[in-house]
């Protein structure tokens, strides 16, 4: 069966996987998860990632992150351009997300930005997911 949405599975497996309470999630790999769940580390909303080849497969290995209390760090992990219904914003349209709290990721001329990267280069693209 063919995937048509590899990022919404993605999104969806990370989703489901908090929800649950693990500490980690694999996911198959490609160049644009990658460089999503790099974003996400950089902004704190995950652990860590890895690469891990196992000789017949290569995923992505993401390690989630908890409040001391034991709640999940992200609470809201949403897809907003879709195959079916993309979604572009120019420069002055990318949305602030929980007042800056939250991060938009943004597939641009110049590779995945999150909202204030984007912001800073004074460039829009593809609203790719919404994260706070």
């Amino acid at each position: 069966m063919t995937m048509t949405d590899p990022i919404a599975d993605m999104l969806t497996r990370v989703r489901n996987a908090l929800h649950a309470g693990q500490k980690r999630v694999d996911v198959p790999l490609s160049r644009m998860k990658a460089e999503i769940a790099r974003k996400l580390v950089d902004a704190h909303f995950i652990h860590s990632m890895k690469v891990i080849d196992d000789g017949q497969r290569t995923f992505l290995r993401l390690y989630l992150k908890y409040a001391p209390d034991g709640k999940p760090v992200i609470r809201e992990l949403r897809r907003v351009s879709r195959p079916g219904r993309r979604s572009y914003v120019g420069k002055a349209e990318i949305p602030r997300v929980h007042a800056g709290l939250g991060v938009a990721i943004l597939s641009t001329s110049r590779g995945i930005l999150t909202d204030r990267e984007a912001r800073a280069a004074g460039i829009g693209g593809e609203l790719i997911a919404v994260v706070s």
